[in-house]
């Protein structure tokens, strides 16, 4: 099915779908750090994530070993920069998503980044194959940053367990 739609339209509708759910994943991060934090909330957005991996059961979504790598790491060092602006703070004994005002401006800028460069690689690699490296490096950029959240969460709970 997807091979008689042409590609310039796929990359454009994929293009937008990305910008949507930017937008939709900045509104659900503002609206969660009105509500406390628990294990769950951490956890489960990677979990979630991963049955987009059964894309790959289809030819057209699978990618070279050398562009899996180059995908991984890119989400790796992406990951730094969202481990680096997610930050805690307790509230009435209860653990809250501290309010970044760095961290819109870093989605914006991830999204950019994201779209620019399917633009320039989709001369290069077929819609398929860029959808599975795009889906890679957020994979790859979620699980780090999630495992960081997790690791610093457990460790206010201890504090807070403490006190």
């Amino acid at each position: 099915m997807i091979a008689n739609i042409p590609s310039h339209y796929l990359i454009i509708g994929s293009t937008v779908m990305a910008v949507f759910m930017g937008v939709f994943v900045m509104f659900v991060r503002v609206r969660s750090q009105k509500k406390p934090v628990n294990a769950k909330k951490i956890l489960i957005p990677p979990f979630a994530m991963s049955t987009g991996g059964l894309m790959f059961i289809f030819e057209q979504f699978r990618v070279p070993p050398m562009q899996i790598l180059e995908a991984v790491l890119a989400g790796i060092v992406f990951s730094f920069v969202l481990i680096a602006t997610s930050k805690f703070e307790v509230r009435d004994n209860e653990i809250y998503m501290k309010r970044s005002k760095a961290f819109f401006f870093i989605l914006v800028g991830l999204l950019v980044i994201r779209v620019l460069a399917k633009v320039i690689l989709s001369d290069s690699f077929n819609v398929g194959e860029l959808g599975g490296m795009f889906w890679i490096l957020a994979f790859s950029m979620l699980w780090p940053w999630r495992i960081a959240m997790y690791i610093q969460y457990k460790k206010i709970e201890k504090t807070l367990a403490m006190v």
